[in-house]
This record gives structure tokens, sequence and C-alpha cells, in this order.
């Protein structure tokens, strides 16, 4: 199964455009969430939180580092604190699509396909050509499409055009077929 694509970090130049942060100091910007990022991916998860703790201390309206943390919390299997800081910065960045769209991959990594819906349609009202919004939209669709056909062989499984329809939606998930299913 295909599962949403997280927005480890959106391009630190929109961002720093979009909040008002001056040119020059965007490459140096970069490079610190490319490091907090680069600390994380080595296994060093507790190096690049306080790496991203230290400079959102010293730069608390930054969104971009923020949002880079809530990645490394995710991916540190901290989904809580990371939802909580993607909410946080919903709030603080209501016109950012990108924090809307990583709270849709925490809720459907959760199962939680209704509120991921509901999560990247904030998204897309806020960008509606996000594409990456729009892909995740589409594979929770997709997921929330199998969930009602497997409901609906449960109770009628007699029902011989579900087969198919299952089967379809198996190859668009990537998820092995069950045996006997």
């Amino acid at each position: 199964m295909n599962l949403p694509r997280i927005s480890l970090m959106a391009p630190a130049r929109a961002l720093a455009l979009a909040c008002g942060l001056l040119l020059p100091a965007t490459a140096a910007l970069a490079d610190e969430y490319a490091e907090v990022q680069r600390l994380q991916r080595s296994g060093q998860t507790t190096e690049a939180l306080a790496r991203a703790d230290k400079y959102i201390a010293a730069n608390p309206r930054d969104p971009q580092m923020r949002f880079v943390k809530a990645g490394v919390l995710s991916a540190a299997s901290k989904t809580a604190e990371a939802e909580e800081l993607l909410v946080q910065l919903t709030r603080d960045y209501p016109e950012l699509p990108e924090p809307w769209n990583n709270l849709a991959v925490l809720h459907a990594s959760r199962g939680q396909l209704d509120k991921a819906q509901e999560a990247l349609q904030a998204a897309l009202r806020i960008n509606p050509a996000y594409a990456t919004a729009l892909e995740n939209l589409g594979d929770v669709r997709l997921r929330q499409a199998n969930e009602a056909y497997q409901r609906a062989r449960q109770i009628d499984p007699g029902n011989t055009r579900l087969a198919p329809k299952i089967e379809a939606l198996r190859g668009a998930l990537g998820t092995p077929a069950k045996p006997g299913g």
C-alpha cells in the first residue's frame, strides 16, 4: 500500500519568502535545516532535536525549523509530539499547506483516514496546486474505498461485483493478495 508522502522540508526559499525572511540569510538557514536532517538520517536523533531546539530558541518565528523538527519527531516515532508541533504551525502560519499535509500523513499512518482527508483538504484550500497533497488525497481515498469494499464483502460475501474492485485496488495500493481473499 502506498502511504502518503511526508514533505520533510518544503523549499527553504519559498518558506523564507512567505514568512518575510531576508533572502541573503536563506542559504545559511537552509544549511541549518539540512544539518538537522542529516543528523536525523544518520541516527543521531537526540542531537538533531537538540540542534533544532537551539535554533528555534534563537529564531522562534521561523516556521521552517519547527517543520523540520516535526519531521524528525515523526521519523523517531514521536508522533504525538510531531502532531502537536504541526497543529501549532497550522495556527501560527495558516498560509502554509505543508503542516496540513504532514498532519494528514500522521493521521493516515494511524488509520484515521477521515481526519487525513480533512487535513489534506485544508492543505488544498490553501494551495490547490499542491501536487503532494493531491497525490496523498488520492491515496487516502483509495484506502477508504478499499475499506468500504472490504466491509461490504464481510456483510455480503456472495457479492461477485466486489472481488474485481478489491483486486483492482490491491494493485493500485501495492498490497499483496491475502490467502483465500
